[in-house]
Parts: C-alpha cells; structure tokens; sequence
C-alpha cells in the first residue's frame, strides 16, 4: 500500500494514542507545506512521521521563519 493516501493515514492514526493525534496532523501539515514550496509536490510519508512522533519528536517553539 502506498503510504500516502488517506487510507493509509488513517491506519498510521490508528497506531498513535489519541492524544498525539493534534501533533501528528500538525507534522503531517507542516510537512506537506514545505514538500509543495521545495519540490512542487505534496509527498508526505505518514509511517515516517508517526514514527518520529513515537520516538519523541514535538515542536518545542515557534518557528524562526515566518511564512
């Protein structure tokens, strides 16, 4: 199965506690965000990003650069 589609993502989703849901969507946004400015393409990998997620990764400020 391709990793990118909704069915796939809902699966990853499936795979997180509920309480890291509002983190991962907010990855999955920021990350598609900058895939679309860097390569003109929306590719978001979600096993890669809930993974990150599970070893630990949260936004601990607010961005240096303003969009």
């Amino acid at each position: 199965m391709p990793q990118n589609t909704p069915r796939s993502k809902e699966k990853v989703l499936e795979s997180l506690p509920k309480k890291l849901h509002p983190i991962f969507e907010q990855f999955v946004s920021e990350y598609r965000y900058h895939c679309v400015e860097r390569y003109g393409k929306p590719f978001v990998s979600y096993v890669v990003i809930a993974d990150l997620i599970k070893n630990g990764w949260r936004p601990t400020h607010k961005p240096f650069i303003e969009y």
